[in-house]
């Protein structure tokens, strides 16, 4: 298990759905998150002063080669007609023995978009489908092994 000053290989990693179990994913990206920054002055004061606003949590993207399994694109149709079904998503960071790092924790995440894969004749490229995640919160946390 690396200290907390080695960097890990960012390609060794897990996606848990709450609901489906560990789906396989070959790439995530978008982990993030920011804060508004509000500027306001009081009374007589010739300084602005800043403080914190609205958190926002950018949108995860997760990508995988198409499969049978649809479990991703049925949970995506539920949101689009109407009743999106809201799952803790842990995305875990390993190590090389396999060791969990770091975890990813987005608190009540849906797919608010989903992208098919292109199909191009003579060409002999995986088949890749994209899911887009919204989710209401993250969580960063280490783990020592």
């Amino acid at each position: 298990m690396p200290d907390g000053n080695v960097s890990v290989n960012a390609s060794n990693f897990q996606v848990e759905v709450a609901a489906l179990g560990v789906v396989a994913f070959s790439e995530v990206s978008g982990i993030g998150a920011e804060v508004d920054v509000i500027t306001f002055r009081s009374g007589g004061d010739i300084t602005a002063r800043k403080v914190p606003g609205l958190r926002k949590f950018s949108n995860v993207t997760l990508k995988r080669g198409m499969t049978r399994d649809l479990a991703v694109w049925q949970w995506f149709r539920q949101g689009g007609q109407g009743s999106p079904t809201p799952q803790d998503v842990i995305i875990t960071l390993l190590d090389e023995a396999q060791q969990t790092v770091v975890r990813f924790l987005l608190r009540r995440a849906w797919p608010c978009r989903w992208a098919g894969p292109t199909l191009v004749a003579g060409v002999s490229e995986v088949a890749v489908e994209t899911v887009e995640l919204c989710h209401e919160g993250l969580e960063v946390e280490a783990v020592d092994g």
